[in-house]
Formats: structure tokens, C-alpha cells, sequence
């Protein structure tokens, strides 16, 4: 048998240990996914990878054999040196051959985001990196500040925007939404395609990005590819435009002509790029200077005194903020303290113009767009946390949570498959998945400090560790014991109920949608959990009716019904002065009677509608669906 030159692990590991007890010599596994040990030869444990990588139970164990006597497996990437002669079809498939024609020239793809929660402006950044394995540049570009007239004479553009409220634009995007309509026909030569976010529950689904696939063909653009309208769960539809828009734009050549001959071609070159590309490194692209002023927290724990420092800056938008920080404690001042470590370290976090960012992994362009003068950027340490100088933290608060709650992991039985080297585990893909999804945090630490409980709730869990409990419950390798100490857990004082507003977690791009999307979870399975008794439960259930039955939100039905039959009839005689306008507090009449007599001295007493009523509606629409 021929030895293994490369090994690699794909997307979707679920941390099961067994590559790892199969060949400890390559594989390790980490918190969330196995690595490849560094310095390793392939070659001396090929039997041991092949075992490991049959024994993984969904497929993520990639490798390439050397020589004829074995063909690659069927994920292996195909070769990039030149094959023999005898294997044609292959030199068609990943050599560029018909795809050096275009693969010349102009190579840019504009990539636009209108994004009121971050979800479109993640999609942009990843289709970016993506765009290198179809030989293009990405250029990702916020609407907010860019020209239209600077459009015209880009071949490819490529456009994520959401919808916000009843079919509104962001509002990153609206100004340049409006000069499109009141624009000419100026793009005849650009080709286009669009991706839509939206929610269903709203009667406008997805109107943002209809109404920017509509405009940029009034304006002469080409659709290159169908605009696609993704829902909530937006990763798969959006995954699968991202690269079949890439692969059609990338078939644009340097004179804005179109080979749709070259479109599988192009697909399966990147394909086989990505695969080969497997460490997760990417091409970085150089972006220009960008002057802006960056101010920073400054704390001295031994004089207490707190402040901010500001300072004058010039660097390449492609730098990350940890290169801006590292530069400032270099040039400017040698006592600046802050975390440093690897760009994926995620004890680094910080706030950065309001955003919880790892700084290694976030580029300057990203937080400070080049909007001419003016443009900032202002660093402060993470708000759960004490700080211990300028923007280091003491992380040990959120340590001390996470050994609480004993969040380890104990096994039980399930089922399993017997192999021929022995007995494994199997899980359903789709679960694996899931799991894998809710359990892709970036930094748990920084996920924490997401929410606006933790800073005045010490004893809560946060969202992070909610998070964590939750994936756990819905592993189906985890006991039954241990799965119901788990929920009872997340149901206690200092579990998801302490949790006061989650929309402080939702607006932190991606890895706040995971947390928040965890936190919705685990209440409704809590909730459930104790049959909607006590506080938060009856408070959910009648709220909800209260809404859905009356239509309108306004004091009297609400101060009513959110206290379930019970307090209703207690209440009756207070319920009665409220709802024929007298009082809100059941004061004596005559307090009331001066309150008409004297306006002013009372606050407003007619009850009335909530604004953006359909805002509410769509809330407990959802709640209704979960209960």
C-alpha cells in the first residue's frame, strides 16, 4: 500500500476522541474540533491515519495517498502537480488550462453588505476570503458611505443585505439604496447577483435585497446569478449562492465577458484550492492606509486613576488591531497593557468601537472604514470583567462559573456500529451538525461579556456556559442523569432565567447569533421543563396571549393578564378604575379627579396602541411557535 503524504481534518469534527485514541501520534483533539500535531510525517503512520480516518463517525479525517497503487480517497483534493498522461481528466479538472485565459487582468470582486445585526457584513467577510480560491480580490465595501458613481466599471459585484422591520433597508444602506433609484441606466458593463436576509414571520420577507436586485438591473447590470432569500437560518441557502455566484463571477474575463462554458471548471478548481487549503490560512489582501484617531482605555490599579489616551494613527487596513496595539506599546508608550498572544487566542478579547473582537482576527479596515476625516477607533477592556491594567482583564470570574456548573462531559450507552478494528459510536450527521453549530463559539470569554446581565449578576452563568450546558443536553452521547442534572441546572435562580435581554448578544455578528440562539433554546426547553410554572413561565404564557388574543399591547390588558385568572379576579376592582381611565395605581378618586382638574400632575391615563405594533406581533409570533 502506498504511504500517505496528507492528512487533514474537514469541517463538522465532533470531538469524539477516537482519531485521537487510534493514532495519538498525529491526531489531538481540542475543545471543539482535532488538529494535526505539527512536524508530523504522514508517511510513517499510514495505516494508522486510514484506520482513524474509517473510524471516524462523520467523515471530517481527509488524506492523499502517494503513488498509483491506491487511488486518493473520494474528499482527497486532486493533485496540483501535473498527473501521468494516462489520467486526462484530471489535468482538465484542476490544472487551469482553459481557465488561464481569464485568470488575467482584472480580478476584483466587489462584495456590498447592508447589515443591521452584522449577520450580511459576516457573509461579506467570508465570501472575501473565499474569493482568493477562484483567483479573484475580494473588496468588501459597507454601503454606508459608499459612492454609486464608484460602481460603475466594476465587472463583478456581489451584494448581502438584510431586511429590517416591515421591509425597511438597514440603515447602512438606505442614503445609498435612494440615489440607485434616482440614478440613470450606468451599468452596462457589471454583472451581479444578490443575497437576501430576512425572516419569514414578517410580511415583507426578504424586501431589501428583492428591491437591490431590482434596482442594479434598472441601472443596466447583468444578472450573473439568481438572488436567493434566505430565512433565520440563513448558513446553508447563503453558503450555497456564495459559491455558485463566485464560481460564475470568477468565469468574468479582464473585458467583462461572461464564459459560461467555464463555470464547472472553475467550480472544481476551487474545490479542489479550499481542500488543499484545509488549515484555514488564507490569502490576506493588502488594503490601502487608512488615518484614523485610536483611543484607548487606560486604568493604573496602583494609583486607581482610569482615562483615555488618544493618539494619531496611519496603517494598512489589512493590519489587525492587535498589530495597531502592539505597534502603539512599541512606539508610543512602553507600559500599555493588554492581552496578546496568537490572533485565535480567546483570552484576548476586546471591545473595539463597541464590537467584542478578538483583535488578532479583526483587521482595521473592519472597524474603521475610510470615510475620509474622522474616522476612529476606540479600544476599551471587556465590561464583565475587573480590570487589572488598561485592557487586561481578570478572566478568573468566568473560570470560577464554568468549574459551578460542572461542565464536563458523562457519557451513556447508545448505539454503536461494530467495525473491524472495533466497537465505535455512531451519530446521525444532521445531529453532529447541529452540534457542531451551537458549539462554534469564537471565545467563550468573550461571549460572556456579551450580555448585559453578567456586570450586574455575578452569580449568573452567562451565555457562554449556557451555551455549553445546552450543546451538551442535546448531545445524544450524554447519560440520562446527567442530561436531566443539566436541564434541572439551566432551570435554576442563576441559570437561563437570569438572563434579562438577549438582543445585547444577538447584535455580536455570528458567534452572538450562536449564543443567542443557544439562550432562546434553553429557555423554551426550561420553561417546559417546570410546565410554565412560576414567575417567568406564567409571566411567557399570558403575555403571549395577552398579544396574540387582543391584537394591541397597551397598560390596562397588560397589567390584567399577565397575572394569570387568578390575580385577574383579585385585581377586579382596580382592573375596572384602570380600564374606565380613572387611575393606574388604585389611588383614592379624588387624587384622580385633581389629576383632570390640574393637567400635568399626573402621568397620561388613556390607554393606547404600542409603536410598531408588528414588532411585538412578530415577537410572540415566535414565542407562539416554541410553546
Amino acid at each position: 500500500m502506498s504511504a500517505v503524504v496528507k492528512v487533514w481534518i474537514d469541517e463538522g469534527c465532533i470531538t469524539c476522541d477516537a482519531c485521537e485514541n487510534t493514532c495519538p501520534e498525529v491526531f489531538q483533539v481540542v475543545d471543539d474540533t482535532c488538529i494535526i500535531i505539527d512536524g508530523i510525517n504522514p508517511g510513517e503512520f499510514s495505516d494508522d491515519i486510514i484506520e482513524a480516518a474509517e473510524g471516524c463517525p462523520v467523515d471530517v479525517i481527509l488524506y492523499e495517498m502517494a503513488g498509483a497503487d491506491e487511488a486518493p480517497t473520494e474528499e482527497s483534493p486532486a493533485e496540483e502537480s501535473s498527473p501521468p498522461e494516462e489520467s486526462p481528466v484530471v489535468v482538465e479538472v484542476v490544472g487551469d488550462g482553459p481557465l488561464d485565459a481569464i485568470m488575467t487582468g482584472d480580478r476584483d470582486v466587489h462584495i456590498l453588505f447592508g447589515s443591521q445585526s452584522g449577520n450580511a457584513e459576516s457573509l461579506c467577510a467570508l465570501m472575501a476570503k473565499k474569493a482568493a480560491s477562484y483567483g479573484l480580490v475580494g473588496h468588501v465595501h459597507d454601503m454606508d458611505g459608499f459612492e454609486l458613481g464608484s460602481m460603475v466599471g466594476m465587472k463583478r459585484v456581489l451584494i448581502a443585505c438584510s431586511t429590517w422591520g416591515e421591509g425597511d433597508m438597514p440603515d447602512n444602506a438606505e442614503e445609498l439604496y435612494n440615489q440607485a433609484v434616482a440614478a440613470g441606466k450606468t451599468l452596462s458593463n457589471t454583472h451581479f447577483s444578490v443575497c437576501s436576509l430576512g425572516d419569514s414571520s414578517y410580511e415583507f420577507y426578504c424586501e431589501s435585497g428583492k428591491q437591490w436586485d431590482a434596482v442594479l438591473e434598472k441601472l443596466g447590470g447583468t444578472r450573473i446569478h439568481d438572488r436567493v432569500d434566505c430565512d433565520v437560518d440563513y448558513d446553508s441557502p447563503a453558503g450555497a449562492w456564495m459559491l455558485e455566484a463566485l464560481s460564475k463571477v470568477a468565469c468574468i474575463d479582464d473585458s467583462g465577458a461572461f464564459h459560461e462554458d467555464l463555470v464547472e471548471l472553475m467550480s472544481a478548481k476551487a474545490a479542489g484550492d479550499s481542500s488543499s487549503g484545509s488549515s484555514g490560512d488564507v490569502a490576506n489582501v493588502v488594503q490601502p492606509e487608512i488615518a484614523f484617531t485610536t483611543s484607548v482605555f487606560r486604568y493604573d490599579a496602583m494609583s486607581g486613576e482610569s482615562g483615555i489616551d488618544t493618539w494619531a494613527c496611519s496603517m494598512p487596513g489589512h493590519h489587525s488591531v492587535l498589530e495597531l496595539l502592539r505597534a502603539l506599546k512599541t512606539t508610543q508608550d512602553g507600559s500599555l497593557t493588554f492581552r496578546d498572544g496568537t490572533p485565535d487566542d480567546p483570552t484576548t478579547g476586546v471591545c473595539v468601537n463597541g464590537r467584542l473582537v478578538l483583535p488578532g482576527l479583526t483587521r482595521l479596515c473592519d472597524v474603521a472604514r475610510d470615510k475620509g476625516e474622522g474616522a476612529q477607533i476606540r479600544i476599551e477592556p471587556l465590561s464583565a470583567y475587573i480590570v487589572i491594567r488598561d485592557l487586561a482583564v481578570d478572566l478568573s470570574s468566568y473560570e470560577n462559573l464554568r468549574a459551578a456548573t460542572k461542565p464536563w462531559f458523562v457519557g451513556g450507552e447508545r448505539e454503536g456500529s461494530n467495525t473491524s478494528q472495533t466497537v465505535i459510536g455512531v451519530m446521525d450527521a444532521a445531529v453532529a451538525t447541529e452540534l457542531h453549530k451551537s458549539g462554534d463559539v469564537i471565545s467563550p470569554q468573550l461571549l460572556h461579556a456579551a450580555s448585559d446581565t453578567v456586570p450586574h449578576n455575578e452569580s449568573y452563568m452567562g451565555p457562554a456556559l449556557v451555551g455549553h450546558l445546552w450543546n451538551r443536553s442535546c448531545d445524544p452521547r450524554v447519560s440520562d442523569s446527567a442530561r436531566t442534572s443539566i436541564i434541572e441546572t439551566l432551570a435554576g435562580t442563576d441559570g437561563v432565567k437570569a438572563e434579562a435581554d438577549m438582543s445585547s448578544i444577538q447584535r455580536q455578528g455570528r458567534m452572538g447569533a450562536t449564543g443567542s440562539s443557544n439562550l432562546l433554546e434553553a429557555k423554551n426547553a426550561v420553561l417546559a421543563h417546570d410546565g410554565y410554572n412560576g414567575r417567568h413561565g406564567k409571566h411567557v404564557w399570558w403575555f403571549t396571549w395577552t398579544v396574540k388574543s387582543s391584537g394591541v399591547l397597551n397598560e390596562t390588558i397588560l397589567a390584567a393578564q399577565t397575572m394569570g385568572p387568578a390575580g385577574m379576579v383579585k385585581n377586579l376592582p382596580q382592573m375596572i378604575r384602570m380600564a374606565t381611565g380613572f387611575t393606574r395605581g388604585g389611588s383614592p378618586m379624588m387624587r384622580d379627579f385633581q389629576g383632570f382638574v390640574a393637567p400635568g400632575k399626573m402621568p397620561p391615563i388613556v390607554n393606547s396602541s404600542i409603536d410598531n405594533h408588528h414588532e411585538v406581533v412578530a415577537i410572540y409570533n415566535a414565542f407562539d411557535s416554541r410553546f
